[in-house]
């Protein structure tokens, strides 16, 4: 790290993680192509194992720097915002493509789908059973997050604890009822647009749980162990903002694919 601080910005030491991390991608995604060409799922395994342990020693230098060494000052933690936001507009831009896909087929849908929405032979989800339950449990969890940082901006340890730890254990749920609904599926990717834009958007939407619910054990750990106060806590924040984010995607999804797409 460099050792002039007077600056109003974060000069990072050299690093070998996004060079490891970029590894990591090609691995799975070679062992993605792999396990659908020679039933071989070994290759994905390891760049899964090559992707976990960057993110742990990634994530671990960049909690160092803001926490022990000091060098997320204000400016910092402001670029750090920004970018944080326009990562979220990205990834807004990214389901907006779902859900284009989706309402261009079902607003009018082709001879080949039966002139209909669902198209013929689709047997659809009850969208007043398991996903309105996802729902709930979505809703319950935006509440608990936010919980959880009013407690961290009054000081207010274990309340920010409990928060966290509900928030963690809604977002597990929300995943297993997931896998469940997959499960019980009568239809599959492959079935015509319908089952296309649905596990997309779906199964696109259940990674950013997972990843949101991975962010959140990071800050319950860090909260854990004194990272955070309650005039520098970014960390948290950006956890926050991305699982508000995921939550209100899920609205849309229910709304319009489970509902009204019904």
């Amino acid at each position: 790290m460099s050792t002039h601080s007077n600056h109003p910005f974060h000069l990072v030491d050299y690093s070998p993680w996004p060079l490891t991390g970029a590894i990591g991608a090609l691995t799975m995604v070679s062992g993605l192509v792999k396990w659908f060409h020679q039933y071989d799922n070994s290759l994905f395994i390891l760049g899964n194992v090559i992707t976990l342990l960057t993110m742990y020693q990634w994530w671990r230098d960049i909690s160092r720097e803001g926490t022990f060494q000091g060098l997320h000052t204000f400016n910092v933690t402001l670029g750090l915002r920004w970018g944080m936001i326009l990562f979220i507009v990205s990834e807004i831009f990214f389901f907006v493509s779902f859900f284009w896909a989706f309402f261009h087929s079902s607003l009018s849908p082709t001879v080949e789908l039966g002139s209909m929405w669902p198209p013929m032979g689709i047997l659809i989800f009850n969208p007043f059973q398991v996903p309105l339950l996802n729902t709930a449990i979505l809703l319950t969890s935006g509440v608990t997050v936010t919980w959880a940082h009013h407690g961290l901006m009054e000081n207010n340890h274990s309340q920010t604890l409990q928060g966290l730890f509900f928030t963690i254990i809604l977002g597990v749920y929300f995943t297993i009822l997931q896998a469940y609904e997959y499960m019980e599926a009568s239809f599959s990717i492959a079935d015509a647009v319908y089952g296309s834009t649905f596990y997309m958007a779906t199964g696109f939407h259940g990674l950013h749980v997972l990843i949101g619910t991975t962010f959140l054990a990071v800050c319950l750990f860090r909260h854990m162990k004194n990272h955070f106060s309650n005039s520098h806590h970014f960390g948290f924040e950006a956890a926050a903002w991305y699982w508000h984010f995921v939550d209100v995607v899920w609205l849309f999804l229910y709304v319009s694919i489970y509902w009204w797409g019904s």
